[in-house]
């Protein structure tokens, strides 16, 4: 057998293979998981979504041809009505709007479009795995931006080498973040990465899969808001989250008209686009806009107050956070040597709770582990149960000072 590609053998495991290899043990062994790993929503998609796909399927048989790989002209101007009606950003939807299948696909596919060999692309640490994975098999090299707490898990950008901003080419960034759930304060940081990317003539991309999963009164805005941000980058957006569609995989990408063009260019021959199906029912998501997303929302926020009032009673001392279906919470003092996934091992064994260890979002997250509020309601009870019973079993184990 020949050897595989070495881009391919450059990539780290993928960050849930392990857990999902200790969950199958696990419901093998009738253990009671509760799944708190991966970002995939539980509750159903809104009806009139579904509603949609199904009329669509059952009584335009011209929908289940090929489509168009940027996107049927209906999708793409409903973009530009949602964008243009959300965030007050002007977008012309024959140019500057392509869709995706999923944001996850078209972030690797705008380093494969536009890195060449050994250009470097600036990534946050901890970042969603597809912003350096993609960088990988682009050919292209990593230089992490460490997101620490103490800096509100924002980059700082002036403390970039010299030498590396010269070979950089592109800067991916994340605002609702995931996974730490961080939030940009207000648009004057989405200005300093314009003047950043002018400066060093480096394209932006800026994903705001999360952007209506937000509470307490947040809004998150987007990046193209800014003055100057079509002009250096692009902004990728996902229905996965918002709208309960994860398993549907139909997002876009937005903004500089040259980088959608060579995204398009490099899809054309990778694929053929989202099923003209699902970007009908996508369409259906975004005109329902935000009606159907208000209920998402407010269960995740009630599941968020579970969670951080929970776990700030049995030790923790977290913030509750404005966006996002994640929290992003430190080791126990007891398991911080073993490290994150030894401790998420170690979690879903004792306990049945599966997380996603914080390493798996880069060096930068060691020490963290990530939960998604992906479960019903009273299930929260049960992992706060079984969290302060293995702290405690931790506890006894630390020896005495």
């Amino acid at each position: 057998m020949p050897e595989f590609s070495d881009r391919l053998n450059r990539l780290p495991p993928y960050l849930f293979t392990r857990i999902t290899q200790l969950k199958k043990e696990a419901y093998a062994k009738k253990l009671d998981v509760i799944d708190l790993g991966m970002g995939n929503p539980d509750q159903p998609t809104p009806a009139v979504i579904v509603d949609r796909l199904c009329d669509t399927v059952k009584n335009h048989q011209s929908t289940h041809r090929y489509p168009q790989a940027k996107g049927i002209p209906k999708f793409r101007k409903t973009v530009a009505t949602w964008m243009e009606k959300r965030f007050g950003v002007s977008l012309n939807p024959d140019n500057e709007i392509t869709a995706l299948i999923g944001s996850k696909e078209g972030i690797a596919h705008l380093a494969m479009a536009v890195l060449n060999p050994g250009e470097v692309v600036l990534v946050g640490d901890p970042a969603y795995p597809a912003h350096f994975n993609g960088v990988i098999l682009a050919g292209g090299e990593v230089y992490s931006l460490p997101l620490k707490p103490e800096n509100d898990y924002l980059p700082d950008l002036g403390k970039i080498p010299e030498a590396i901003l010269r070979r950089s080419k592109l800067l991916f960034l994340n605002y609702p973040n995931n996974p730490t759930a961080a939030t940009v304060p207000d648009k004057a940081v989405f200005k300093e990465w314009v003047q950043f990317a002018k400066k060093y003539n480096i394209i932006v991309c800026h994903d705001n899969a999360y952007s209506e999963l937000t509470f307490d009164g947040y809004v998150a805005p987007s990046f193209l808001e800014v003055e100057g941000a079509k002009d250096v980058g692009i902004e990728v957006h996902s229905t996965s989250k918002s709208y309960n569609m994860a398993g549907w995989r139909i997002g876009w990408m937005c903004g500089n008209s040259k980088i959608v063009a060579a995204v398009e260019k490099f899809k054309s021959f990778l694929d053929y686009g989202a099923p003209t199906f699902i970007q009908l029912s996508a369409v259906a998501a975004m005109e329902a806009w935000p009606q159907d997303v208000e209920p998402i929302v407010k269960i995740y926020q009630k599941r968020r107050d579970l969670l951080i009032d929970g776990m700030n009673k049995i030790g923790w001392s977290l913030q509750k956070p404005k966006a996002t279906m994640y929290v992003w919470a430190p080791l126990p003092d007891a398991f911080k040597e073993m490290g994150s996934l030894a401790f998420a091992e170690k979690l879903l064994i004792e306990t049945g709770v599966a997380v996603a260890p914080g390493v798996g979002f880069g060096a930068g997250g060691e020490g963290y582990f990530r939960m998604s509020l992906v479960t019903h309601d009273n299930r929260f009870h049960d992992v706060l149960l079984r969290l302060k019973k293995i702290i405690a079993a931790g506890k006894s184990k630390v020896p005495a000072k």
